[in-house]
């Protein structure tokens, strides 16, 4: 069963920190490269970070670089985001997903997708 769940965000001030988590069902995380993207209102979902089933590629999007970290614990099928230093620009509602490839930071790399959770950060 496809099932991917987000949670951790809410309402925090800038220069904040938040962290997200997504749990995956077994089939849904094991061997698959997780990432997570976010869409802000009237804007395309980007890509933000993922990390590869063995957690040996890592990739960030620039504007995230140096303040969020991605990382994965493979025996709880969960994969979390650590925000720090947040921005009103970080402001958007952050997807968690699932794709069978390696190196994985596009859209169409990935199968599965959670909910989503918003994440708002006030000026």
């Amino acid at each position: 069963q496809v099932q991917l769940v987000e949670s951790g965000g809410g309402l925090v001030q800038a220069g904040g920190s938040l962290r997200l988590s997504c749990t995956a069902s077994e089939d849904t995380f094991t061997g698959r490269t997780m990432g997570w993207f976010r869409q802000a209102p009237g804007k395309e979902r980007e890509f933000v970070s993922g990390i590869s089933r063995d957690g040996g590629i890592i990739n960030y999007a620039d504007s995230v670089k140096a303040r969020f970290t991605i990382s994965r614990d493979n025996a709880k099928h969960t994969v979390f985001l650590q925000m720090n230093s947040l921005k009103p620009e970080d402001t958007a509602v952050y997807y968690c997903a699932s794709g069978v490839r390696y190196e994985a930071s596009r859209s169409s790399d990935y199968q599965y997708w959670g909910q989503g959770t918003q994440v708002t950060v006030s000026s």
